[in-house]
């Protein structure tokens, strides 16, 4: 027996954009809002104001499907529900893409995580991980692994990065960082022995360790929003959005890492605010939903841009490049071959952070011509190292 019932807003997904969303439409009378996570341990610290503020949070809730444009089918301890709404957010945030999808060869030992599992392992279920460790990445995320690990007893043997590194070689925080460097296979049967890693000049060597985390390369959980029927971007792989976090699909948003894997979690939570003014203009009716948004591409060694779809007034953009690019960068977006707008980027491009790009030109955007293309002028890459 699948029960049924409505809620004005659903927001699915209980991380730092969708508990952001819901607490601030809650706060602004958007009327019963809902906020759906698979958790059942809880969400993070942003559900307490959540809450305060009249939004209702359900935790060990799976959306299985859709059963309608803004009705979705759930399963839970309490059984299958079929929920309607007046508007969806999505926010099931992004994951690391694990061992098996890097093509990473060896056994399957065990001793191998990513910083995901590497943080249920320590603070949910407060498990031994190991002794001695190897973090795989240089992002954001690859210094809270450290972290972690450090915090757990664990001594970090290395950090390693095939990308170039500030000071190659150097102890950053008291661990090696070796830069322009891969992980070509994970040693040892039963529990990882070490993993042998290779240079960008083709040097080999192999690092004793008993834990090796895999951290960033982030893979948006895009399957809600896919079965849904949302375009997704082929850049972010995430759903394809405009200024207004609004998706192909009538009624439907994404905010958050859905959007962006590897973001702080402040721009979750700065998107999961903007993003409760463009859904009580749909809910009020104030605001039509884009039929044919004008598609913005990047150009290579750009990666992706977000938002992605352009329809009325621009916002700040994020871009995201596939590889590290010397400083100044210079981007130039345009349209049909006419040049909207030039300018630097004002901070380091690179594959593990992105650079925001203002969105001032979006007003000379013709709505009926061809994509606007974002395109690096004159682009170098680092020297190598090593």
């Amino acid at each position: 027996m699948t029960a049924t019932r409505a809620v004005d807003v659903l927001v699915v997904g209980a991380g730092p954009a969708g508990l952001a969303a819901a607490g601030r439409l809650a706060a602004l009378g958007a009327g019963t809002v809902e906020v759906l996570e698979r958790d059942s341990r809880g969400a993070r610290p942003w559900a307490d104001a959540a809450v305060r503020a009249g939004a209702v949070l359900r935790t060990g809730v799976t959306v299985t499907g859709w059963s309608g444009p803004l009705t979705l089918d759930t399963t839970s301890p309490a059984g299958r529900e079929r929920v309607t709404a007046r508007a969806v957010v999505l926010a099931t945030g992004a994951r690391e893409r694990p061992r098996g999808a890097r093509l990473v060869p060896g056994t399957r030992p065990a001793g191998v995580l990513t910083t995901g599992e590497l943080r249920r392992s320590v603070h949910a279920y407060g498990q031994r991980v190991g002794s001695r460790a190897v973090v795989v990445g240089a992002e954001r995320v690859s210094w809270e692994a450290v972290g972690m690990l450090r915090h757990a007893g664990v001594e970090v043997a290395a950090l390693v990065t095939p990308e170039p590194w500030r000071r190659p070689g150097a102890l950053t925080g008291r661990v090696p960082v070796l830069d322009g460097t891969e992980v070509t296979e994970l040693l040892g049967r039963g529990r990882l022995s070490g993993v042998r890693v290779r240079r960008r000049d083709g040097r080999a060597a192999t690092v004793r360790c008993d834990t090796v985390v895999f951290t960033g390369d982030w893979f948006p959980e895009h399957e809600a929003a896919r079965s849904g029927g949302a375009v997704l971007d082929p850049g972010t792989r995430g759903p394809a959005v405009d200024g207004s976090f609004r998706t192909s699909v009538a009624g439907v948003f994404a905010v958050g890492d859905l959007l962006h894997g590897g973001e702080p979690a402040g721009t979750a939570v700065l998107e999961g605010r903007a993003v409760a003014g463009p859904v009580l203009a749909h809910l009020s009716g104030a605001a039509s939903w884009p039929v044919c948004p004008v598609p913005v591409v990047v150009d290579a060694p750009l990666r992706w841009v977000v938002p992605n779809r352009l329809a009325g007034p621009g916002s700040r953009f994020l871009v995201r490049a596939a590889r590290p690019l010397v400083r100044p960068v210079v981007v130039a977006v345009s349209q049909d071959g006419v040049l909207l707008h030039r300018s630097r980027l004002w901070r380091a491009a690179g594959p593990s952070r992105s650079v925001p790009l203002s969105g001032a030109w979006a007003a000379r955007v013709d709505p009926d011509g061809g994509p606007v293309r974002i395109r690096v002028l004159g682009a170098r890459r680092p020297p190598p190292r090593g």
